[in-house]
């Protein structure tokens, strides 16, 4: 068995809300793209990939060309062991994670299809039968947010992302963490991510204001070192994201005392071939792990809840179902949130098959 054609859509993906973080990034409407390996016996592989404008060094419009570099090292490909063909196109195209991204997760749910099982299975085994969620609340007016947060609570919902720094006042960010917190009491995880958009000083007076409460800050400035001293000056753990994007920055996120908890994306890391790699290092180091992607719909949310349900006992800190932000859903099969908790698909591979009409007329077509 063998890949014989390449197919990719481009899908236009809307949020529900526009969504506010630090330094004006916003998600409103965003691209995704959409990928098909065909093979010679008739089995599909899917996969997606979805960067968010100006969050990380990963344009969305170059996707199509990558893959059309990428090209004729994914045709032939035998969908059995996918760590060997991502490690050539690694060697045939430098960079590009995100467009390599989408032909890892595609390779992965073929070699499910073809073995006939799930991927949890194939990543290491399922360990867990469902997996706590995170509800990320966009950066507005604190007592929106609180909205909010009460609004997830009530379905469940047990850890809270609060973003920050929209509008680069420390004193709203402060308010926001408090709000946030007194919505949903005691006990639930609340953290407070700034997505590299705030100074030493901007986070640290936030941090000192909000100290007594029980929350965890994420990546409030742009180099890890930054972030250590965010630490060390506030007392209050940190959570990693845009910082750890492969093993040695991993490393350095440990030897700063950085890594409480990081955010493994799939767009970041090149696939889930690369996050197992990660993954099992920070289980190493001894971090709790967001298991996720940037941002995208059903398929990517399909790979992290995979991802998520092999992840080893006490090492997975939450995942996201990234298509309960965004509309249309690509794969109306994919699962959705219950109580707060998500469980894989079942079936081989990604387990989710997407809806053709909603991709609509493909951008790429290769043989």
């Amino acid at each position: 068995m063998k890949v014989t054609g390449i197919t990719l859509w481009s899908v236009d993906l809307t949020s529900h809300e526009t969504y506010y973080m630090a330094e004006g990034k916003t998600c409103d409407t965003v691209k995704t793209h959409v990928l098909c390996l065909d093979t010679d016996s008739g089995l599909k592989g899917w996969g997606e990939v979805c960067p968010i404008p100006h969050y990380l060094p990963a344009f969305a419009d170059g996707v199509p060309s990558a893959i059309a570099e990428m090209a004729p090292e994914i045709l032939g490909i035998p969908p059995f062991g996918v760590d060997a063909p991502m490690r050539k196109l690694d060697g045939f195209l430098q960079g590009h994670l995100h467009a390599k991204s989408i032909v890892d997760l595609a390779l992965w749910d073929l070699f499910g299809k073809a073995t006939g099982q799930p991927l949890y299975a194939l990543l290491g085994g399922r360990t867990r039968t469902d997996m706590p969620l995170y509800h990320s609340i966009t950066c507005i007016a604190p007592d929106d947010m609180a909205r909010i947060a009460r609004e997830a609570y009530a379905t469940g919902i047990r850890q809270f992302q609060v973003k920050l720094g929209a509008d680069a006042d420390w004193q709203a960010d402060a308010e926001r963490l408090t709000k946030v917190r007194e919505a949903v009491g005691h006990g639930p995880l609340v953290y407070g991510d700034w997505n590299c958009g705030a100074t030493k000083l901007q986070a640290t007076r936030t941090g000192r204001a909000v100290a007594h409460l029980d929350v965890m800050l994420e990546q409030p400035c742009k180099t890890l070192e930054d972030c250590a001293a965010v630490r060390q000056a506030t007392g209050l753990p940190m959570k990693i994201d845009e910082g750890a994007h492969d093993l040695g920055s991993l490393m350095q996120a440990h030897r700063l005392g950085v890594l409480d908890a990081v955010a493994l994306k799939l767009s970041k890391f090149g696939g889930l071939s690369a996050m197992r790699r990660a993954r099992d290092l920070t289980v190493h180091l001894g971090a709790e792990i967001c298991a996720e992607c940037t941002w995208g719909s059903d398929i990517v949310t399909a790979a992290s809840l995979h991802f998520a349900a092999s992840t080893p006992q006490g090492a997975l800190l939450n995942t996201c179902d990234l298509s309960s932000y965004v509309s249309p859903h690509i794969a109306p099969d994919c699962p959705t949130r219950k109580d707060g908790r998500i469980a894989p698909p079942e079936g081989p591979g990604l387990g989710v098959t997407p809806d053709m009409d909603t991709l609509g007329n493909p951008i790429l077509e290769l043989a």
